[in-house]
């Protein structure tokens, strides 16, 4: 079973191999093949789920190769890699059936640039080398820098791409620093030796924040948040879809592997200063979707408000917070990556995102309205959503750990809320502006069934989410071990 993790990862590869045999002007049979393996990707994900032994905290599928010295490539899986892991392949097909009539140019381009994207985000959350971490932590930037860039929608985007690709570069070169002194102090890269490895209190505190440099601009977390509007508002859709649904979720799985479990002295030293930083950016992101007029720039600042349950729920290290802050990361990548595909197909048709010239659109496309109407419901966390468990979950560990902290972060849903519901009355209800938007198709037998999946994916982990808890309960204990050793009380 180890040898089909590594087939997962390397499949997309050969996808992409296969695309680029293609003569271009075969556009239809580079788009098959593409959803093709996206899909036998996901089918084999599945299966690995099917097979997963929730009762042990160990990687599982565990595969090891040396590369050279004491540095080897290590692949494995476990609770919380599958979660993670399961999401991406889900987002795959739908993106990339998303960009079958919104594409135009190079095509095969860009169906390369997406199955690469999802090769080396696989690799990004089940290797367990620190250098191949980061080797596939940082070149996922490199196929999302050319989607920005080459197939965004307005004159900004090549800004856009660039603000994105060095922010989150720059942000990682602490990173880089803090991993090359690990190797010289432990005299290896591998994960799970470095677990049992001991740091100073000193070195704890100055690693814990090389690598948060790095993950805080990948979740992202204010201050280190500016790149992410502008790369949304830039990006075609289906680079919104995997930028929120799977880009953003990177930051808060490196906390959990590798903040969190390396540097516990320096997590606990630490967790007053990310309060702080999660309470302003729940505040201050709110505030700023409230007065955008960009819709896409609206999601994007919902989804830093958003991410700033999620750090406080793992630096809580309370188990329900943390099981919590992962199914909000895993709901808000639907849920995001909905909202995004409903505003793409809106901008598709009207070639505009100021939300002032949309209104009325009830009364032209009823059945768009309807889902997007549901998937605004479910980013509040409505009951019965995702978005509900996760939520309810992180305040219900961080209010036995700071109930202070959880009554600010509970004014975080108002104003979700209010954001919300507001900018649904502004382009929905109203008056219908002919003038602005005539009267097009509502959404086409294809978007229908995109939606279809995520609504209910969305609707499955808000009525019955403990196949996710099966899987990730013995991961999350094991994770917390070190916490409970060092502070019985927490």
């Amino acid at each position: 079973m180890s040898n089909l993790l590594l087939i997962t990862a390397l499949l997309p590869v050969f996808g992409c191999v296969s695309v680029l045999l293609i003569p271009s002007h075969f556009k239809k049979l580079c788009f098959v093949i593409a959803f093709l393996t996206s899909c036998i990707t996901l089918e084999i994900l599945l299966y690995l789920w099917t097979i997963f032994d929730n009762s042990t905290s160990y990687f599982q599928f565990f595969a090891s190769f040396n590369w050279f010295f004491n540095i080897f490539y290590t692949i494995g899986i476990d609770g919380i890699s599958l979660c993670f892991l399961i999401l991406l392949a889900l987002l795959c097909p739908i993106c990339i059936l998303v960009s079958f009539n919104t594409v135009h140019k190079l095509l095969k381009e860009y169906l390369i640039c997406f199955l690469l994207l999802e090769s080396l985000l696989i690799q990004v959350f089940c290797v367990l080398d620190i250098i191949f971490f980061y080797i596939f932590f940082e070149s996922v930037l490199i196929p999302m820098f050319l989607i920005i860039g080459i197939w965004g929608s307005r004159e900004r985007k090549v800004r856009a791409a660039y603000q994105f690709f060095l922010y989150t570069l720059i942000g990682s070169l602490l990173l880089l620093v803090a991993l090359i002194f690990l190797y010289f102090h432990a005299g290896t890269t591998d994960l799970q030796v470095l677990f049992y490895t001991t740091f100073t209190e000193t070195q704890q505190i100055i690693l814990w924040l090389a690598f948060f440099s790095s993950f805080a601009v990948k979740i992202p977390m204010v201050p280190f948040h500016i790149w992410l509007p502008e790369a949304h508002a830039e990006a075609p859709t289906a680079g919104s879809v995997i930028l929120a649904g799977i880009l953003l979720k990177m930051g808060g799985y490196g906390f959990l592997r590798f903040s969190l479990p390396l540097f516990i002295d320096a997590s606990i030293f630490f967790t007053p200063f990310i309060f702080c930083l999660s309470i302003i950016a729940t505040l201050y992101a709110s505030l700023t979707t409230l007065r955008q007029v960009d819709f896409k720039k609206a999601i994007a600042y919902s989804s830093v408000a958003h991410m700033s349950f999620v750090t406080l729920g793992i630096f809580s290290y309370n188990f329900q917070a943390i099981e919590g802050s992962i199914l909000l990361m895993l709901g808000h990548g639907l849920v995001s990556s909905a909202l995004f595909l409903s505003v793409g197909m809106l901008y598709d048709r009207y070639k505009t995102r100021i939300i002032k010239y949309y209104s009325g659109l009830v009364q032209i496309m009823p059945l768009h309205a309807t889902f997007f109407l549901f998937f605004i419901f479910a980013s509040i966390a409505f009951p019965g959503t995702c978005n509900f468990i996760g939520e309810f979950l992180v305040l219900l560990g961080l209010f036995q750990i700071n109930s202070i902290v959880c009554i600010f972060a509970g004014s975080g849903m108002i104003l979700s809320a209010g954001y919300s519901i507001w900018l649904y009355q502004r382009m929905f209800f109203g008056t219908w502006k002919e003038q602005y938007l005539p009267k097009l198709q509502d959404i086409s037998r294809r978007e229908f069934w995109i939606f279809i999946p995520l609504v209910v994916c969305i609707l499955w982990l808000g009525f019955y989410p403990d196949l996710f808890f099966q899987v990730l309960h013995s991961s999350v204990i094991n994770l917390l071990e070190g916490f409970y050793k060092i502070s019985p009380h927490i």
